[in-house]
């Protein structure tokens, strides 16, 4: 392995972890959005939070998906299993954008789906991660 290799994995690693706080936190923000509105309690901060974090979460996304590439495209990497690590990277990135689009309705104070809904919604990526973690470490196919 060369040092310019290792050194993209480092950053693309850096950018995954980093992409994954919004993944996993948004979709908790939501939960509180949705409860703090039942009980009739303020959600600007929320809201101000939410907004920050995603736009956060969006440049490390960025970030991770060109190293990805990277490392895919110019140093060679690939087999079974990187098309379904790729099949479980696009779910990600439909997940980060389906944040975005209750982060629009969440500002307009007319985010529809139920705290429940969204507590569903922040569990499944869990165990994507985990999927992707196996395809990358242990290469079945």
């Amino acid at each position: 392995m060369t040092s310019a290799y290792l050194w993209v994995k480092v950053f693309h690693i850096f950018f995954v972890i980093a992409w994954m706080v919004g993944i996993f936190y948004l979709p908790r923000m939501f939960v509180h959005f949705q409860e703090a509105v039942q009980e009739g309690e303020g959600v600007s901060r929320i809201k101000t939070m939410a907004r920050k974090l995603y736009k956060f979460s969006t440049i490390m996304m960025i970030f991770a998906i060109i190293l990805g590439l990277t490392l895919w495209l110019h140093f060679g990497m690939g087999g079974g299993w990187m098309h379904a690590k790729l099949l479980l990277v696009l779910y990600f990135v439909v997940h980060h954008h389906l944040c975005g689009y209750f982060l629009k309705q969440m500002q307009k104070d007319t985010l529809k789906p139920s705290s429940v809904f969204f507590r569903w919604f922040n569990e499944l990526p869990v165990f994507v991660l985990l999927g992707i973690l196996i395809l990358t470490l242990m290469k079945p196919f």
